[in-house]
């Protein structure tokens, strides 16, 4: 699986470049916990049109600040934090991507214990109102953030959609 691949699944895990997507010059949320643990082992798909595709596991590993790689595929997904949001969904945010120093967003929906559906914070999803109000443009940026009540308000757009497109994550139990 080639890393593009990878990233199209794990948007939020690492740093992407896609357009329509929201990110930061920064992280916006702080205070990271680590909620899946101290190990976060997964077997990640690409999901597109319901089906899922490109199989690929990874380790992450809590260390104090962030979840970062550990091992497995994604060597390019650095680190992220995740953070509890409305509705039982998680905000992923991920490290800031070493080429334009920029942190991108993603959302994590619980589809079952361990199983989860992974979609991009995109601005698309948000009306031309929202858009306008909560995203400045830049040469790089579609939608570029700077405020947690301007990236929440585009996850609620982004919450509110049914996509068929994204990543599956299935969580896998720790080695011993």
């Amino acid at each position: 699986m080639t890393p593009r691949a990878v990233r199209a699944i794990a948007v939020a895990l690492c740093a992407l470049a896609l357009s329509a997507c929201v990110d930061s010059d920064a992280p916006i949320l702080a205070d990271a916990k680590p909620i899946f643990g101290p190990t976060f082992r997964v077997q990640l798909f690409s999901l597109r049109k319901g089906i899922a595709s490109d199989p690929e596991q990874a380790t992450f590993v809590w260390d104090g600040q962030h979840y970062a790689h550990a091992a497995g595929g994604m060597s390019d997904v650095k680190a992220f934090t995740a953070h509890p949001f409305e509705g039982g969904d998680t905000i992923v945010q991920s490290a800031a991507d070493e080429r334009d120093r920029r942190t991108e967003y993603a959302l994590m929906h619980r589809l079952a214990d361990g199983v989860y559906l992974l979609t991009l914070i995109d601005e698309e999803d948000a009306d031309a109102t929202t858009r306008a109000a909560h995203c400045s443009k830049t040469g790089k940026s579609p939608c570029r953030v700077q405020t947690r009540a301007q990236l929440f308000a585009l996850a609620r757009a982004s919450a509110a959609k049914r996509k068929e497109s994204g990543g599956l994550i299935i969580r896998l139990p720790d080695r011993d």
